[in-house]
């Protein structure tokens, strides 16, 4: 069945509908010798002892209008009647050409004309060493007088008839195969036509070619080629993307190195570009320290790109801890602004923790850059914002924020929110921005979640609302 499985899946949508074919075709061949010719037997047998009551009654009707007189002889090849008296044994033909001497002998020795009414007879006869068998039919009917007319069928008028019958249906069914394969082919080549057009477009894109689709279907074939032209506009957005990707990143790392290699090349020769030596060495080590933290921007991002879900099912990472920790080391960087903690107690996330940290601490870290007196933390069940009373972000970027390089007005690299868009989008969550009356909150949230809490081992610490 594997083998036959394996074979199916390399022939061609053509070769697999000849196939379908051919197994319809043998599959009607074995019905029509198993079932289908014994049923048009039963069918034409039963047909025929009807032909030969009908024929009994109108010779029946007739001879008893006038029982003295027999009706003139009637020539028909299909029928031969003759009127039979038990006593004697004699056959008198009424109707037809005559019986066989054999038939006559086989109705005297095997009919018991005792309580016969009406009975319908099968007679089989051989012929000769050929073994050949003739097939006679043949009805009895008793009559008023004590005689009885028998009425026997031609069996070349049967054989005939059976033939007619059966390649009728023969011709039947080879007119409804012939239909059916001419449908079939035309389906065929309906899913051929678009299916050779979306080859040629998925070719033409992975050449890198100017690429067309025009496929107006509403089925699977359909669907499937609207998929290929949102994944092509996709992928040529992220082309564009990652084209701009790379000319900011060039950009931001050719200004630190060649500010350091200018300088680097001064002290050499002796001169101070900026006054002194120390003040100069300064100055070196700020766009170190700069282009330090770019080259750690991207490596994280590199290594979100490969971020994997691959964390057991439910929230089991505690956000309130998470959030301590980046607040201990962040708060340090600008103590003048008031962190406003409104966390609610024991609430988990799903996902490891390196991840979310780094999420938190690209939030907090945006929030310091813009926010005037105050960072507010909101912590609640599937949901995470934080909102600092800086200036609004414009309509027209609001949209962008979550894309690699997409600064903001006081932006460092523009790759911060991209990771934060990354780490949500793997565990499940969204993100969002939205300007406030007085601010701007950023927004994690995942809809549908499950509320799973886990009590933290030793003793339990209620977090209330306060001011770092």
């Amino acid at each position: 069945m594997k083998r036959i499985r394996l074979w199916l899946r390399e022939l061609s949508l053509t070769q697999q509908l000849l196939t379908i074919i051919f197994l319809f075709v043998s599959v009607f061949a074995v019905f029509l010798l198993l079932f289908l010719s014994p049923s048009i037997d039963a069918f034409s047998e039963t047909e025929m002892f009807r032909v030969l009551h009908d024929s009994q009654e109108s010779l029946l009707y007739t001879i008893e209008q006038d029982p003295e007189h027999l009706p003139t002889m009637i020539y028909d090849a299909s029928i031969t009647s003759a009127i039979i008296d038990p006593g004697t044994g004699s056959f008198t033909v009424v109707r037809g050409a005559g019986i066989e001497e054999n038939i006559q002998d086989h109705i005297r020795s095997t009919t018991d004309f005792a309580g016969l009414t009406q009975q319908d007879f099968k007679y089989v006869e051989s012929e000769g060493d050929s073994q050949e068998e003739t097939v006679h039919l043949y009805s009895i009917t008793k009559m008023r007088d004590g005689r009885f007319l028998v009425s026997i069928i031609s069996s070349d008028y049967w054989n005939q008839f059976r033939r007619s019958l059966l390649n009728g249906v023969i011709n039947m069914n080879i007119l409804v195969v012939a239909v059916l394969f001419i449908f079939l082919m035309a389906w065929v080549g309906s899913l051929i036509i678009p299916l050779n057009q979306i080859k040629t477009y998925a070719n033409k894109i992975k050449n890198d070619e100017p690429a067309t689709l025009s496929i107006k279907r509403r089925d699977e074939i359909g669907e499937v080629a609207y998929a290929l032209q949102e994944m092509e506009e996709e992928l040529s957005k992220q082309n564009r993307e990652k084209e701009e990707m790379i000319q900011n990143i060039s950009h931001d790392l050719k200004t630190p190195i060649a500010t350091i290699k200018s300088y680097g090349e001064s002290i050499k020769d002796g001169i101070y570009p900026y006054d002194t030596l120390e003040k100069s060495v300064d100055v070196i080590i700020e766009h170190a320290d700069r282009l330090e933290k770019k080259v750690h921007s991207l490596i994280i991002l590199n290594k979100m790109g490969y971020l994997l879900d691959t964390c057991p099912e439910g929230d089991n990472l505690n956000m309130n801890h998470v959030i301590e920790k980046v607040l201990l080391s962040l708060k340090v960087l600008r103590p003048e602004i008031s962190f406003i903690r409104e966390m609610e107690p024991n609430v988990f996330f799903h996902g490891e923790e390196e991840p979310w940290r780094i999420t938190v601490e690209n939030l907090i870290d945006n929030a310091l850059r813009y926010a005037k007196t105050t960072i507010r933390i909101r912590l609640r069940e599937n949901e995470l914002c934080v909102i600092n009373d800086g200036k609004a972000i414009s309509e027209d970027r609001i949209d962008k924020l979550f894309h690699p390089y997409e600064k903001g007005s006081d932006g460092q690299f523009g790759l911060g929110l991209s990771i934060v868009y990354k780490v949500c989008t793997t565990y499940g969550y969204r993100v969002t921005a939205e300007n406030l009356q007085e601010g701007v909150s950023f927004r994690i949230w995942k809809e549908g979640g499950r509320k799973r809490r886990r009590n933290s081992r030793g003793k339990k610490k209620k977090e209330k609302a306060n001011n770092a």
